[in-house]
């Protein structure tokens, strides 16, 4: 299961990067209190989409191969 959360957490960063590069042009000047908040809720709600629209291309075949992969890791001699 850690291959799985990895997987969506690195996905989901990857996607609120790529929406923060897009928004940057329009944010305040780097390392003002008026940027740290703009960049915080950018990043927020850059998850919370990727939450609503991404996960869903994960389903069905994605999670399935997450999981089997998952399995075979543990499952794997050390």
């Amino acid at each position: 299961m850690s291959l799985l959360a990895a997987t969506l957490a690195f996905t989901g960063g990857l996607f609120a990067l790529q929406y923060r590069s897009y928004y940057a042009e329009w944010h305040a000047s780097a390392f003002t209190l008026t940027w740290a908040f703009e960049f915080a809720f950018t990043m927020l709600t850059a998850l919370y989409q990727f939450v609503v629209l991404g996960v869903r291309l994960y389903f069905p075949l994605g999670f399935a191969a997450l999981v089997t992969a998952s399995i075979w890791f543990a499952r794997q001699r050390r």
